[in-house]
């Protein structure tokens, strides 16, 4: 009887942190490791205007946890991990890319459908409008964990307030007005319907009605920006669905600023691809927790410093 040789290929999906996950000190290890890395934290910091490299490496918190900062924070460390990836040969079965938020950016710039350098400057003006539409309006969220979309669904329009993500089973967020968001949360809390119900500190109301201005703000910047096709698929958060065409990936990360997160339809897009196994590709580890909750089999590695991706190497 012949021998019969079978080759099993590690498809390899990459997951990009969304906002909430910044933190002092992230990125200076790769910087003081890897000449890339050091020439992509040096071009944001000539493009961005400001000492970029100082404040994700020094802080203050207060300054990098601004929505205008920490978004270019992210996106820079997200894909800084990914040329490290890249430059080591651990993506040669890569098979998507995909990003919670603004995430959703540094996936695209990944794929090859924006520049990294034309990627940052949209991302930096991405989170300049947000942070205006958070300095404009007494925005806030919430957490509501354990209990099911038409409860939440039924609080969030008595109150006028919006879903803003959809994470994983059992963990969905609302957005919207400060006090709109403090008695739906004072009702949920009365329900029982819920295991936490968690007010978030956050600056403003994201992916909801009141990044209104922002969104059509980010629309009139998009529109003379170059996008190409992706090389790999990416995955919209506001469908969860691929994304192919240059003109609808802009529809939809337009969308994305007021509409809601569904993460957990863009993982399980990802699974479809024959993906299981992911790195995420910055601070925190929050997008490796969601993983697990959204389907057991998954395999994410969170990659934030030097030594993570030393680990693996």
């Amino acid at each position: 009887m012949g021998s019969l040789t079978i080759t099993y290929l590690m498809a390899i999906g990459l997951l990009f942190s969304g906002q909430g996950a910044q933190k002092v000190g992230m990125g200076l290890s790769l910087y003081q490791n890897s000449p890339t890395v050091a020439d992509l934290y040096d071009e944001a910091n000539a493009t961005l205007g400001y000492d970029f490299k100082k404040v994700c490496f020094e802080g203050p918190d207060e300054q990098l946890t601004q929505t205008s900062v920490c978004q270019p924070a992210l996106y820079v460390q997200g894909y800084a991990i990914y040329k490290i990836l890249e430059e080591a040969g651990k993506l040669q079965d890569l098979s998507c890319a995909l990003g919670l938020s603004l995430g959703e950016l540094t996936a695209l710039a990944v794929a090859g459908a924006v520049d990294f350098s034309i990627g940052l400057r949209v991302v930096a003006e991405r989170g300049r409008l947000m942070q205006q539409a958070c300095d404009a309006t007494q925005g806030g969220m919430a957490s509501l964990i354990g209990g099911d979309l038409e409860t939440v669904s039924s609080l969030c329009e008595e109150f006028g307030v919006d879903i803003s993500n959809m994470n994983c089973p059992g963990q969905i967020v609302v957005s919207g007005e400060q006090e709109k968001v403090n008695a739906l949360v004072e009702k949920a809390k009365g329900l029982g319907a819920f295991k936490m119900v968690i007010p978030l500190k956050v600056a403003g109301a994201y992916h909801s009605r009141l990044m209104k201005s922002a969104a059509e703000a980010f629309e009139t910047f998009l529109a003379d920006v170059p996008f190409a096709a992706p090389k790999l698929p990416v995955f919209t958060n506001v469908t969860g669905e691929k994304v192919a065409e240059p003109e609808q990936i802009k529809q939809m990360l337009v969308k994305q600023v007021t509409g809601t997160v569904k993460w957990e339809a863009c993982m399980r897009s990802a699974m479809q691809t024959g993906t299981l196994n992911f790195y995420e590709c910055g601070p925190g580890g929050v997008l490796t927790g969601m993983a697990k909750r959204i389907d057991k089999t998954l395999n994410v590695i969170p990659l934030d410093t030097w030594a993570d991706i030393q680990a693996i190497l």
